[in-house]
């Protein structure tokens, strides 16, 4: 059942595995409200319907336990990703990550803050690596500092901290059959956040980063000045072309390690991987023209894949 792994991920798939070999955080100590616990868990169940539709459907098709850790891990992700790009001038977001790195010390989670509440119980009752999440709070740190990648690896790493880390987190959650599952998972995160970079470049842009390795866009003869142009001309449609078929390809090398996963999580998270696939499409039917225009699936694109998606999830094997 052996993945074949490319060069750029053997590294990544290193941490993960040291990872996994970390500290598990111990029973939650001193939550004992169940009333706290519940609005804890509703937060995070509208911190995730709010700030993402897609994840919130996906999510929904888990059983009712695994649904709310997912939730509550989305909602962690989702505090840290503000902590860099929502805070006033006033706070100081170094100091803040460092806080939720902290969570799992001694004096257990923040008890007045419900995102804390929720993920505390969900680290403790999927005993999900810390570690796991440390890895995922170094990559947000990296946009504090770090606006350019020079080559695909560089970018693939900061990938494996931002996304390939939820994943497997989200693997926990799931429950799987064996580590065999780990590199799947990292490949997986990749190809999600490499297609949230593509649909967001104009985004990212006006906010001052650019997350397309400089090498590759020198090698098709363009530059940051047809960035800013917002120039679509055969140069940008090759480059994109290029970009988006590496993406899909990751995502069809990552979808037979779902059948890795337990079988009630299945179907959630070939939902996520293939609605976020469509995405991709959707670059596509507007001639890969990113600027201006947000590309998506509209809820009746999601809803309508999903019956063909169920059929995939239960059809998916390991290859030999």
């Amino acid at each position: 059942m052996a993945v074949q792994i490319y060069g750029w991920e053997r590294h990544l798939v290193d941490l993960a595995h040291e990872a996994l070999e970390g500290q598990i955080v111990a029973a939650l100590q001193g939550i004992h409200d169940e009333r706290a616990m519940g609005t804890a868990y509703a937060q995070c169940e509208r911190l995730t319907k709010q700030h993402s539709r897609t994840f919130y459907l996906a999510s929904g098709l888990l059983p009712a336990e695994k649904r709310r850790g997912a939730r509550a891990l989305y909602a962690f992700c989702r505090v840290c990703d503000d902590i860099v790009d929502e805070q006033p001038a006033s706070c100081d977001p170094v100091a803040e990550l460092s806080r939720w790195r902290g969570q799992p010390g001694q004096d257990g989670p923040d008890v007045a803050d419900p995102v804390s509440i929720a993920w505390a119980d969900a680290r403790a009752r999927f005993h999900i690596p810390w570690r796991y999440a440390e890895q995922l709070i170094e990559g947000v740190s990296q946009d504090l500092s770090q606006v350019r990648y020079p080559t695909f690896d560089a970018l693939a790493h900061y990938c494996y901290g931002v996304a390939s880390t939820v994943g497997l987190m989200a693997m926990h959650i799931i429950g799987f059959e064996s580590t065999a599952a780990i590199p799947y998972a990292v490949r997986l995160g990749v190809a999600l956040q490499l297609t949230n970079i593509l649909r967001d470049i104009d985004e990212d842009w006006q906010a001052g980063r650019l997350y397309l390795p400089q090498n590759e866009l020198a090698a098709f003869g363009l530059t940051e000045d047809d960035i800013a142009a917002g120039r679509v001309d055969d140069r940008w449609r090759a480059f994109m072309r290029f970009q988006v078929q590496r993406t899909r390809s990751l995502y069809d090398e990552a979808m037979p390690g779902i059948a890795l996963l337990d079988r009630d999580g299945r179907f959630a998270i070939t939902a996520a991987a293939e609605l976020y696939r469509g995405i991709l499409d959707d670059i596509e039917a507007n001639d890969y023209n990113v600027f201006g225009r947000r590309a998506h699936l509209t809820t009746w694109d999601k809803i309508s894949r999903l019956p063909a998606i169920w059929r995939l999830s239960r059809s998916l094997a390991v290859v030999d």
